[in-house]
């Protein structure tokens, strides 16, 4: 095993210091066009949790322009970046290797989280809120998507 075989694991928590909900948002986006996972991933195969994940992940990009959205490293958003990192960052991980796959996401996910923010921050200065998270929003979501994208492949059949 090497280290670059988790690369998508922390690449994704990545995703998660900037968008807690979108990891699984993607992550469900590929189950629902029948992609395949490396690491075994039970929870978003059942229909409850793969489409109320991909609501969240739409919610959450809604409410993040809200002036009363709270920072990303308060207590129940790092709370929410640590489940939403180690349950994709596990999926994207080796078979076999999903713990340590979540907690590589989950070590990038939250100090990136604070990082992210200071960037955040800085960019709501020069461009204001609304366009500062559009322009972030573009960024991650693409970002997910081109992750769990080339870490999945389609399910034999």
């Amino acid at each position: 095993m090497k280290i670059t075989d988790f690369v998508y694991s922390a690449l994704i928590g990545l995703v998660a210091s900037c968008r807690s909900m979108t990891p699984m948002a993607a992550i469900a986006a590929a189950r629902i066009t029948r992609r395949d996972t490396p690491g075994s991933l039970l929870l978003l195969d059942r229909p409850l949790f793969k489409y109320g994940a991909l609501a969240m992940g739409a919610g959450e990009l809604f409410g993040d322009k809200m002036k009363s959205a709270p920072d990303r490293t308060v207590f129940l958003g790092l709370s929410a970046r640590v489940a939403s990192a180690g349950i994709a960052g596990a999926a994207l991980a080796p078979g076999g290797k999903e713990k340590t796959g979540a907690a590589i996401a989950i070590s990038a996910a939250v100090p990136l989280a604070y990082v992210t923010l200071a960037a955040r921050k800085k960019a709501m200065v020069e461009v204001g809120q609304t366009r500062s998270g559009l322009i972030e929003d573009t960024l991650i979501v693409a970002i997910g998507a081109a992750v769990v994208f080339f870490a999945t492949r389609p399910k034999r059949i």
